[in-house]
């Protein structure tokens, strides 16, 4: 054996030095894998290495692993089914936001949590959200398998009998499917939790302790359910009922309640909706609240100036480090906005258009350049000549190529003092002159009219 395995060896040697071709294709799989590296493209399009990743929302961001004692024997058949008799009947608080799709969260025992980061906020995006922080779920279906338990949320990602729901019998003319829909949609969400190798002999206890990263089992007050999954900064500011600038709607209401008055209005080109807590002469609140967000808090006491806050300083406190995921970059960019004027146009001449010249850079050209060029002027029409276009004829005149004639026919004397008579128009008409081919049928038919007469 051990010859056969130096043989192949050898021979496998002489194949990679005799072709050089080969021999450079084994060096550069054996270079590659070691100057490989990672490029991550976050969601705001720069680019991360894996060392050095962008800061998320700590409501996507890696789970803190839990430190729970796993027994060493495996899950027995009993302990299986007080394991699902357990689970399917304790309602918890999702202390994440829970998404939707089949395949939902994947926990590790004592481990992380996948997806995490952008990947998380990846697939709340793309399927959803079933959960919100702070919302009670109820196990409603649980699935033991050999290392993994799958439970089901508030119903489950998935359709009852979705394979049998793309089933059919009967015939070409009439089908009949053998799952009616009812029209229900699925609105569920998933979580698996995966183990090494087998599932130990674990009790309910446990696998609560296990969950406790994402799903609390304890028994909470709806404030309290949803303040435990905030930074202590903020679930202080709720808990005594004060609102800052950049809290979402669910957060003021947890904090002061229900407004005792909602009045929507335009700030320019955007709507807002201002929120009314108080009445006078008591000190009123004024929380201006911009699609989700609170944008603006105005406080009015009664004898003293109202304090605006306009400053975020939630967004920093849901950050893992305290700053945005996409922190903003003022490299000299202005975009220019509905409204936005630089100039009173009244008193003030537009930019002159672009050039390649420099400033104060002059031409050759520009000495000899007319100073009229470019200037301009009311536009000079040409006069119309007499001779330009013919003048119509009008009737009971002769023309003026036409011979003059007496009162009774005769021709006038010439120049020379002969006369000659010709007879009068009705016996024998005079022979028609040629017109020019380029007069007009009127004026040859106002000449013929007139020498008839």
């Amino acid at each position: 054996m051990r010859r056969l395995i130096r043989d192949r060896g050898e021979k496998f040697s002489r194949l990679m030095t005799g072709t050089p071709a080969v021999a450079a294709l084994g060096m550069l799989c054996f270079v590659l894998p070691a100057t490989a590296q990672v490029l991550t493209i976050d969601t705001s399009g720069r680019p991360t290495t894996s060392v050095r990743s962008a800061a998320v929302d700590r409501r996507f961001a890696q789970v803190e692993p839990t430190h729970v004692v796993l027994p060493s024997g495996d899950l027995s058949a009993r302990s299986r089914q007080a394991l699902i008799r357990y689970l399917e009947v304790e309602p918890g608080f999702a202390m994440r936001p829970f998404p939707g799709g089949h395949k939902g969260l994947t926990l590790v025992a004592n481990g992380k949590l996948d997806p995490a980061g952008e990947s998380y906020l990846d697939m709340v995006t793309t399927f959803g959200v079933s959960a919100k922080p702070g919302d009670k779920v109820v196990i409603t279906d649980v699935k033991i398998e050999r290392s993994r338990i799958i439970l089901d949320f508030n119903g489950g990602p998935d359709f009852k009998h979705r394979f049998l729901r793309h089933i059919y019998i009967g015939d070409e003319i009439y089908q009949q499917p053998v799952i009616q829909d009812d029209g229900t949609v699925p609105t569920g969400s998933r979580l698996t939790l995966v183990f090494s190798r087998r599932i130990p002999d674990l009790t309910g206890d446990q696998v609560e302790s296990l969950l406790s990263p994402l799903v609390s089992f304890k028994v909470k007050s709806p404030v309290q359910a949803f303040t435990d999954t905030l930074p202590p900064m903020l679930k202080d500011a709720i808990l005594n009922h004060h609102v800052l600038v950049g809290m979402t709607t669910d957060m003021v209401i947890f904090a002061k309640g229900q407004p005792d008055r909602r009045v929507r209005e335009m700030d320019g080109q955007m709507p807002f909706e201002e929120w009314i807590y108080g009445k006078p002469p008591e000190d009123v609140e004024f929380v201006r609240i911009n699609g989700n967000r609170v944008i603006r808090v105005e406080l009015a006491a009664a004898g003293k100036p109202p304090v605006i806050f306009s400053r975020d300083v939630v967004e920093g406190m849901m950050r893992t480090d305290g700053t945005p995921v996409a922190p903003p970059v003022n490299n000299g960019t202005h975009t220019v906005e509905m409204g936005d004027v630089h100039r009173n146009p009244d008193t003030q001449s537009a930019d002159a258009p672009p050039s390649l010249r420099e400033p104060g850079e002059t031409l050759p050209t520009d000495k000899d350049k007319d100073s009229r060029v470019g200037v301009m002027k009311p536009v000079q029409f040409p006069k119309q000549a007499p001779d330009d276009a013919p003048v119509a004829h009008q009737p009971g005149t002769p023309p003026a190529n036409a011979p003059q004639t007496g009162s009774s026919g005769a021709q006038q004397p010439s120049s020379s003092g002969s006369t000659a008579s010709t007879p009068a128009p009705a016996q024998q008409p005079a022979a028609q002159p040629a017109q020019p081919p380029s007069a007009p049928p009127a004026q040859q038919f106002a000449g013929q009219v007139a020498r008839l007469q």
